[in-house]
């Protein structure tokens, strides 16, 4: 079986379930405010001066995101007056 790539309409579907299914995640031990959409910001804030990593490395990076990584994204970026 041969390997595609993305498209890149496919990979922003992987990648909102993914987030999707961490906010779920987040809801169910009480952070239930938690969007996709911010999951997806804190994640890919890393990527600004590196650029993009492969499929593996962001799905990895989404999956393994710890409820107090996300805490500290939110609240620096709430002191600098960035919202989400």
């Amino acid at each position: 079986m041969e390997e595609r790539a993305l498209t890149e309409e496919e990979l922003q579907g992987w990648i909102e379930t993914l987030c999707e299914s961490k906010a779920e995640e987040f809801h169910l031990v009480g952070y239930e405010h938690v969007t996709a959409e911010q999951i997806w910001e804190c994640v890919s804030n890393k990527y600004h001066k590196h650029g993009q990593p492969a499929l593996h490395q962001i799905v990895n990076d989404i999956l393994s995101l710890k409820v107090t990584a996300f805490m500290n994204f939110m609240t620096l970026n709430a002191f600098r007056g960035t919202h989400f």
